[in-house]
């Protein structure tokens, strides 16, 4: 075999078949249907992947006149697990929602983007091809590692900056890993017990049947290929000057919250940081109302 493609069998995410592709979309479907309706669905063409983007929008001119907000969602999902924070983001303000290249979703990636570098080349293409010169990035988990490093890189579209108990600040340790294989193994639980395991685990995947179908059918379709991340370097962080807002939750597994809460904004100037009460990794789903709130205004005061 080619060392090419060698290299891209290993680097590059892939479904395992046609027929679970399917299936999976299906599932996504089912998920986008609880959030806000998409306006139009685009394929930008990048060096790495033809990405595959949700466009959703407001009613009123004057708010689709406002600097569009950009969603990265975390690893092993796609563009759906937004569907909390679409009506209420795009209700103010135009909404991209990107399925991530090497993630299950509708992307097709061809090259692999877990390189610092050629990540922040493939989000930068991917705002230019969407004809977007200034953008208000939202990332969570493997998603906010990715928006942590374009403001580092590649901050030249950024007006601002917000991270969701993001990756990037810390390595990832065991315990993250423990939580994310427990979770998915609570699937399984009979349905009486799922309520108690969700709320322990924090996990509200195991009580929404929609979530729960479209989080077991990507395990099954799609093989992700590509490293956890590193973390930025202090030197690193210290580079940026984005506006960056950083929201953890109280009971993280990714994260510190509270080393966090107060080294983010000793080594980036003028960063905000909040940690947000009952709730783990995500605080956008378990709080959408509180988190939508804090978000737009924060992307208020960078415009």
């Amino acid at each position: 075999m080619p060392e090419t493609a060698a290299r891209t069998q290993a680097d590059v995410g892939r479904y395992v078949s046609d027929a679970w592709r399917e299936r999976y979309f299906a599932a996504c479907d089912a998920v986008y249907a609880l959030g806000a309706a998409a306006l139009a669905e685009e394929d930008v063409e990048t060096s790495f992947a033809t990405t595959h983007v949700y466009r959703y929008g407001p009613a009123s001119e004057a708010a689709r006149n406002r600097t569009p907000v950009v969603l990265v969602h975390g690893a092993g999902s796609c563009s759906a697990m937004w569907y909390p924070n679409t009506p209420a983001l795009s209700a103010d303000r135009p909404v991209y929602a990107i399925d991530t290249p090497g993630d299950p979703g509708r992307s097709v990636q061809r090259e692999p983007i877990h390189d610092p570098e050629h990540a922040a080349q493939w989000l930068d293409e991917t705002l230019a091809g969407l004809g977007l010169d200034r953008v208000h990035l939202v990332g969570t988990s493997y998603g906010g590692w990715l928006a942590l490093n374009q403001a580092h890189r590649r901050p030249g579209r950024l007006a601002s900056v917000t991270l969701l108990d993001p990756g990037g600040l810390e390595k990832v340790g065991l315990r993250f890993f423990v939580w994310i294989f427990a979770g998915f193994f609570a699937t399984f639980a009979p349905k009486a017990f799922r309520p108690r395991l969700a709320a322990w685990l924090e996990q509200p995947v195991l009580v929404m049947p929609e979530l729960r179908t479209m989080i077991r059918t990507a395990v099954r379709a799609y093989r992700i290929r590509r490293p956890a991340p590193l973390p930025l370097s202090e030197e690193e962080l210290s580079t940026i000057r984005t506006p960056l807002y950083v929201v953890l939750g109280k009971r993280s597994l990714l994260v510190h919250p509270q080393r966090q809460v107060e080294r983010v904004p000793r080594l980036i100037p003028g960063a905000r940081a909040e940690i947000i009460s009952d709730t783990g990794h995500g605080p956008q789903i378990d709080h959408s109302e509180e988190i939508n709130r804090r978000m737009l205004n924060f992307m208020a005061s960078a415009d």
